[in-house]
């Protein structure tokens, strides 16, 4: 085969590579624009009661005795211990913190001679437990302990209340599902609105769960719900 022959064929060769790619680009292209597809948002949202509840019992003691002040503490400390104990809630769900006492006379600023107490304790008993009912059930009856004396600082924005869930793991799989189904439903309607017949699933994201008190209220009452984005084909 002479050299002007095999240059014929290699250019032949060249230009229909280049031919074909051009074909193929433009097969891809064209698929592309014939893709059609729906983006919907299906939510699913449900209530659960709190299941894990933490409860402080705060309490203040002043006076100008050190010693009888750690004595009222103790006497304090005691009573909501009988009454937690009385109301069911058992020790191990039951712990205390240590006795923060503030001398006024140690500190700078301010007239000693204007200071009626000179020593301020606090001390705070915190139940944590499972069993929301039965605390609840306590804490509806926390005033006996007020009647009893014992000084209650339950205004302290330092302690508060708080109800948890924690079996998010156990309803994930069904709320998915549901928000899921939700998901679907909507761009079935799309479809049928567009004139389209709904295909597979082309992507899905799962949102963020989130957990909230059902209202201010109701804190022991939780809101969980989730978010699920998914992509669906659409044909005609």
């Amino acid at each position: 085969m002479s050299e002007k022959s095999s240059l014929i064929i290699s250019i032949g060769l060249v230009v229909g590579l280049l031919l074909l790619g051009v074909t193929v680009g433009n097969a891809a292209l064209d698929f592309r624009a014939m893709e059609r597809t729906v983006v919907v948002k299906g939510l699913a949202e449900q209530e659960y009661p709190a299941n894990v509840v933490i409860w402080p019992i705060p309490y203040q003691v002043v006076g100008n005795s050190l010693e009888q002040l750690y004595l009222d503490v103790d006497r304090n400390k005691n009573a909501v211990l009988e009454f937690l104990r009385a109301s069911g809630i058992p020790n191990s769900e039951i712990s205390i913190t240590l006795v923060q006492v503030v001398d006024k006379f140690a500190n700078d600023y301010g007239a000693s001679d204007n200071i009626k107490y000179r020593y301020t304790a606090n001390q705070s008993v915190t139940v944590y437990s499972h069993n929301v009912a039965v605390v609840r059930s306590a804490m509806g009856r926390l005033d006996t302990l007020g009647r009893e004396g014992v000084p209650l600082t339950g205004a302290d924005y330092n302690y508060y209340t708080q109800y948890l869930y924690s079996d998010l793991n156990t309803v994930k799989p069904t709320m998915v599902e549901q928000a899921t189904a939700n998901a679907r439903a909507v761009a079935q309607k799309f479809a049928e609105d567009s004139s389209s017949v709904l295909g597979k699933i082309k992507s899905a994201r799962q949102g963020q769960f989130s957990i909230a008190d059902r209202d201010s209220n109701n804190p022991h009452i939780k809101n969980v719900r989730v978010v699920t984005t998914v992509e669906y084909y659409l044909a005609d």
